[in-house]
């Protein structure tokens, strides 16, 4: 009946709105079941859920064998790794598959079968799943003794997949790899032809004394690229040139030219290209996001009026305000933006809304996040008021930095007169009662500050929470020092009592002291501007730090399986000394290449050691040839493509910043809070009203009356 087909388009609209908040795509099933089990999928509990198992599974690789569990990683003094038994990490797995199973199930049907074929990475899914769930059998029939596993290098693809913003970033990267190509080429070419002219210019002579440049460094031709690709990356720098600066300062032309043209020009033309594209590649998703909101949007308004409370017109189609106001009672979004949108209602005077005035109303969407401070308290009494002007004024802030400046000078002079003492000549009197009135009075700036902003007002500002929570801090660690040593006096030096001694918990305070000076950055304009540029990125570039994720993890578990058991640990150092009676500048140049062999150990290991020793191993030329591949392309994924992907969106956020500071200053009570997407507001072009109608009409599941 009317009532029935009412409620569907109250619950189409719904979803179409909350499709739009998120720049999901709308080609779903919008029956009532399907709009039901759409809605419970997207629910925040189902999204807790599915982001809980990948963590999960991703985090497996650090208990799996080999294990990563152990408190040191260096391997001549740490114990055994616990290695869980077959079957255990096996049962994790297997129900973290069961839930993909289920998240791709419901993904498939909700898109029906028609879009299922059209969409790449729905069936890369499931060829995911089904590779690892063979992959996982296989392993249970060998007793998990089997050291290559498949599956762990598709784990990954479970994170990838289920970011939307990430599958943007990536295609962003995939359309901009022609033209990071040509520069890559042209690095190769730049590359070879200095390789040649170092195996001419340094060849081997009949002098065996002279040859130590050729020995070291251009033997032959892998030797000599090697060389020179370290260089390119500094990791060698000034070692590689050094035997033969040593024989003829000329030679030094040759690597100056070549730093100088490898590394100041053509990376950082490499820098300019990827900005360049891929900021417009970013744009162009941006576009399509922005165009998947205002064809929500239109389609909410669609199904609205279709309703058969609204009256038909032949000319233009109208949505009931009072549908809407159903709609938006229902829906899932920010309660600033529903505010603005229902007070926009009840300014409005009319009981029907065109489809202009129906996207207008949602574009408050579009707008910045503003955070407006509460007020500050009104005091009737006039001494009051006074207290209120002199601890809320600026100066007032300024005077607690010059006091917190004070301070940091108090320790430095006092860490500088004590640095070669030894603990049981050194007296913490003097560093004890300095903290002790530093403290006190920031607690009292503190407390002053909350009487003349208001308690809501002042915890509304970050730097305020920032500074009241080490304060705070500060003010416990203080009072559990004197309870358990007492007061300062000279010659305070107790025993060793409770968890901590009293120097460390002298240098705690200390720590958080120093760090506690960052709140002088919101009083630095240009500072705060960089600071706030940096916050933005963690807040709002999430897809690109996944996409690290992936990629690390990926050449971690590459790393395990290729390397395992690849250099055996020479044991503990200390005996190879002992045994053969050198000096200790000798025994430290020993300990120092022990090490780097060490790092080839790790290779069993998961933890980020692998991950730093992937370029360092290259550095220091300890590993066979063919594995000098891998450790190439991890250096050109991680180094050259991912840095300078994420400089040029350093770039762009700070030149957006740079720009809205110099066009708006921003109000003291305000706070803008800007999303990639609005980052690029400005320079996006809205979609015609023919773009809309036409994209509708080829809903495969929605049927328009018009």
């Amino acid at each position: 009946g009317t009532g029935a087909d009412n409620d569907l388009y109250i619950n189409q609209a719904i979803v179409f709105i909350e499709d739009a908040i998120q720049y999901r795509s709308i080609n779903h099933r919008v029956d009532s079941k399907s709009l039901w089990l759409y809605r419970w999928y997207y629910s925040r509990t189902c999204q807790w859920i599915l982001s809980l198992t990948i963590t999960v599974i991703l985090a497996l690789a650090f208990i799996e064998k080999p294990s990563s569990l152990t408190v040191t990683s260096d391997v001549r003094y740490r114990l055994p790794a616990w290695n869980p038994p077959c079957g255990l990490t096996e049962s994790i797995e297997l129900l973290c598959f069961l839930v993909f199973m289920v998240d791709v199930s419901v993904k498939s049907y909700l898109i029906g079968w028609e879009e299922f074929w059209k969409n790449k990475w729905l069936m890369a899914y499931i060829l995911t799943l089904i590779v690892s769930l063979a992959d996982w059998i296989v392993s249970l029939s060998f007793f998990c003794t089997e050291d290559v596993r498949i599956r762990r290098l598709l784990r990954p693809f479970f994170l990838l997949q289920n970011s939307s913003m990430m599958k943007k970033t990536l295609k962003s990267i995939n359309s901009t790899l022609p033209e990071m190509a040509s520069v890559v080429l042209l690095l190769a070419v730049h590359l070879s032809l200095f390789t040649m002219f170092a195996m001419l210019l340094f060849a081997r002579t009949k002098d065996g004394q002279q040859d130590k440049e050729w020995m070291g460094y251009f033997r032959n031709l892998p030797d000599s690229l090697t060389s020179l690709l370290v260089l390119l990356t500094t990791a060698n720098n000034p070692d590689v040139m050094i035997p033969a600066y040593s024989k003829n300062r000329a030679y030094s032309i040759f690597f100056i030219l070549f730093t100088v043209l490898g590394n100041l020009f053509l990376m950082n033309l490499l820098t300019a290209i990827i900005y360049n594209q891929f900021r417009g590649y970013l744009l162009k998703s941006v576009q399509s996001s922005l165009f998947r909101r205002r064809l929500g949007i239109r389609a909410a308004f669609e199904v609205l009026s279709s309703m058969k409370e609204t009256p038909a017109n032949a000319q233009q189609s109208y949505a009931s305000v009072g549908a809407l106001l159903q709609v938006l009672q229902k829906v899932e979004m920010d309660s600033r933006c529903k505010q603005a949108i229902m007070r926009s209602l009840k300014m409005c005077s009319c009981d029907q809304l065109s489809a202009a005035q129906f996207q207008k109303l949602f574009e408050e969407l579009d707008k910045d996040a503003i955070k407006q401070h509460p007020p500050s308290p009104e005091y009737q009494s006039h001494f009051m008021q006074k207290m209120q002007y002199a601890f809320g004024h600026p100066y007032f802030g300024y005077l607690g930095n010059v006091v917190a400046l004070a301070n940091i000078v108090s320790i430095c002079v006092v860490l500088v007169m004590d640095a070669d003492k030894q603990p049981s000549e050194r007296d913490d009197f003097f560093l004890g009662a300095i903290n002790c009135f530093f403290i006190l009075y920031y607690m009292l700036e503190m407390l002053l500050k909350i009487l003349a902003m208001g308690l809501k007002r002042y915890l509304s500002y970050p730097s305020n929470r920032f500074d009241g929570l080490l304060t705070v801090i500060l003010l416990v660690l203080e009072i559990a020092t004197f309870s358990v040593y007492g007061f300062p006096h000279p010659g305070w030096r107790p025993e060793f009592m409770g968890l901590l001694s009293l120097w460390d918990m002298v240098r705690l305070v200390n720590m958080l002291i120093v760090f506690r000076f960052l709140r002088i950055i919101p009083n630095m304009k240009f500072m705060s501007l960089v600071v706030t540029t940096l916050l933005d990125l963690v807040k709002n570039l999430r897809a690109f730090a996944g996409i690290l994720v992936v990629v690390f993890y990926a050449f971690a578990i590459t790393g395990i399986m290729l390397f395992k058991g690849a250099v055996v640990p020479l044991g503990n150092i200390r005996y190879i000394g002992n045994k053969l009676n050198t000096s200790w500048p000798f025994f430290n140049l020993l300990l120092y290449f022990k090490e780097k062999c060490d790092f080839m150990a790790l290779f069993g290991h998961f933890q980020a050691e692998v991950m730093y020793c992937l370029l360092y191993l290259l550095s220091v030329n300890l590993i066979c040839r063919w594995a000098k591949i891998y450790f190439v392309a991890w250096w050109l994924i991680s180094s050259v493509i991912w840095v300078n992907l994420f400089v040029a969106l350093l770039l762009e956020n700070f030149i957006h910043k740079w720009d809205r500071r110099c066009h708006r200053e921003p109000l003291s009570d305000i706070e803008y809070q800007r999303t990639v997407e609005l980052m690029f507001r400005d320079v996006l072009e809205e979609p015609t009203e023919e773009e809309l109608m036409e994209k509708l009409h080829q809903h495969p599941h929605l049927q328009l009356c018009r």
